[in-house]
């Protein structure tokens, strides 16, 4: 009698096993790979020099790529954001009159500027009467643009915006339309972008992509006085910064200092790599501005953020900083900003 055949389940079940182990050895060996390349690309990524900027005194075309000066990724990611910073704003009440509150440093630290805790203010940086006394008129006789405005982080959005031209551009180029039309100052506002590459987000090295270009259009420009570059900031999902004028909800706005000057090891140091010949000049601007506003529309600026590094404030005299609401505002709380935000430079450059 012929042998009935039946099946070998332990030789099934075996080979089902040795398969198994076969196949969570190929996907151990590739996950430790991966893992360490991982590991290794982020440990080069921490420790590697993240450039940023250029020498103005060896700056040139042919530089283009050159960049002098190393930060960590750490504090590169979160600039000039100031992400968790001091949220808790108090309303200002400096006037121009108030020389003598002006000049004590101890309390402008604490109720006209947030300074970063990367870097200081010092006794000298500060000079109210001699930033009073500063004129930031704009020469209104000669032909061309007298205003650049631009977006070093371009892909800056708000709330509810459905692309960029509802972000931190479109806020830009109605800030532009405002100033032309209501105070006849000629703007030109760059569209170049610098926070993408290869179409993709990259707000690492924005500033050193920026400068060439920048530098560019103020050669090609010289009737250029005065350079803003505008962003949007970034906070806690639960802040939302807002200021009622004129029966509009307008998101806050805030001027922003850099002061090549940082902290290492307790010890606070000058980036000698990267100097600011405008400094004076750009803390002046920002002074002005901030009293400007605080007479005009109490409450609508956060107070003066004052930062380690220099940003796009050194090609020019009359550079500024600002930033308009963050992630949590509308855009339209935005456009509504460009109102006061256009009336407040209006008075402090445009002469009447």
């Amino acid at each position: 009698m012929r042998k009935r055949n039946t099946f070998d389940y332990g030789r099934f079940f075996r080979n089902f096993f040795l398969m198994g182990v076969f196949w969570f050895c190929i996907v151990a060996v590739f996950l430790f790979f991966y893992n360490k390349t991982e590991i290794l690309r982020y440990e080069e990524e921490k420790s590697a020099a993240v450039y940023f900027g250029f020498k103005d005194n060896e700056y040139s075309e042919a530089e283009e790529g050159k960049f002098l000066h190393a930060i960590n990724m750490e504090e590169l990611q979160i600039q000039p954001e100031t992400e968790k910073a001091q949220i808790a704003e108090t309303k200002i009440d400096i006037t121009k009159d108030d020389l003598k509150k002006l000049n004590d440093l101890s309390y402008l630290k604490n109720n006209f500027y947030i300074v970063d805790k990367r870097t200081d203010l010092l006794a000298d940086d500060i000079k109210p009467e001699e930033f009073l006394a500063m004129d930031f008129k704009v020469d209104m006789k000669e032909k061309g643009p007298k205003i650049l405005i631009f977006h070093t982080h371009s892909q800056e959005k708000f709330a509810d915006s459905k692309d960029t031209s509802q972000g931190v551009w479109g806020a830009g180029e109605y800030l532009k339309e405002l100033l032309e039309k209501n105070y006849g100052v000629e703007v030109l506002h760059h569209n170049g972008v610098y926070d993408v590459v290869d179409g993709k987000s990259q707000i690492l090295g924005a500033y050193e992509r920026m400068e060439p270009d920048i530098r560019r259009i103020l050669r090609e420009n010289p009737s250029i006085e005065v350079v803003i570059d505008m962003h949007r900031d970034g906070v806690r999902e639960d802040v939302h910064f807002v200021q009622e004028i004129n029966g509009k909800q307008c998101a806050k706005v805030m001027f922003f200092n850099g002061l090549c000057r940082v902290y290492d090891n307790g010890e606070l140091k000058e980036i000698d790599s990267l100097k600011n010949t405008y400094l004076n000049e750009n803390l002046g601007l920002s002074f002005n501005l901030q009293l400007t506003a605080n007479a005009a529309y109490p409450g609508f600026t956060r107070k003066v953020y004052i930062n380690a590094y220099r940003y796009s404030l050194h090609m020019k005299p009359k550079s500024i900083v600002i930033e308009v609401g963050a992630q949590t505002n509308t855009y339209e709380e935005a456009l509504n900003a460009m109102e006061p935000l256009s009336e407040i430079l209006a008075n402090v450059i445009i002469a009447e």
